[in-house]
């Protein structure tokens, strides 16, 4: 048997992200550490919302990057949610990235979004 989350789980939780992009429902569980991150980048918060659906199109299940079975929240938004992290080649930002999320209440939350930092 293999361990939580399956590959079918994991697209699953990118499509759900997809979806709450696509619709602009999404949160920064700490905004001013996301929005350190992305000007690291040289790349505006306000460009993002438009930009993460395309974003989360490049990550597919195989780059899961996260503990199984996935790591259970501790920040106060998003208590005890499941945490997705994932690390990938990414063509939008054009290096490579790491971004952790979870799904609660219909919202994409993001808990991390940077260069990635092996």
């Amino acid at each position: 048997m293999n361990p939580r989350p399956s590959y079918r789980e994991l697209n699953g939780k990118l499509e759900e992200a997809r979806q709450a992009a696509l619709a602009r429902r999404m949160r920064f569980v700490d905004p001013d550490a996301i929005y350190g991150d992305l000007l690291e980048l040289d790349f505006l918060i306000d460009d993002l919302q438009e930009t993460l659906p395309g974003i989360l199109q490049e990550i597919s299940p195989k780059e899961y990057r996260g503990q199984r079975p996935p790591q259970r929240s501790y920040e106060k938004p998003i208590l005890d949610s499941e945490l997705y992290a994932f690390g990938w080649d990414s063509r939008v930002f054009g290096c490579p990235m790491y971004l952790k999320f979870s799904i609660k209440g219909g919202f994409l939350w993001i808990v991390s979004l940077h260069r990635d930092r092996k």
